[in-house]
């Protein structure tokens, strides 16, 4: 094991992901305005404030996945393969990129 302290893990691990939140978000918030401009006139209509609330919350579930990055982050930290992991730890926030982006509904494109 290093002399890295869990400590050290626990700092390395929140600057890395929570500078990434923004863009995690701001990539989910595009793809739900991509798909409302794409569906206009109709999604207009559909604006209700169920609507809002249901995505308040998807939005916060959305966050909370997020937040499994630093379970994995701290787990291959902990491990021997702590400097590997560190150099290729973006392609976990890129899988959870594309996890994001995916339809809701799979007979959508």
């Amino acid at each position: 094991m290093s002399d890295v302290s869990l400590r050290d893990m626990l700092t390395s691990a929140i600057r890395y992901w929570e500078v990434r939140r923004i863009g995690y978000n701001a990539v989910l918030a595009l793809i739900v305005l991509g798909l409302f401009v794409l569906g206009l006139p109709q999604s207009r209509d559909q604006l209700t404030l169920n609507l809002a609330q249901g995505l308040f919350i998807l939005a916060v579930l959305a966050n909370v996945a997020y937040c499994t990055a630093y379970l994995v982050d701290i787990f291959a930290q902990l491990s021997g393969f702590r400097s590997t992991w560190l150099r290729f730890r973006w392609v976990l926030y890129v899988v959870g990129l594309v996890f994001g982006k995916r339809p809701v509904n799979p007979s959508r494109p």
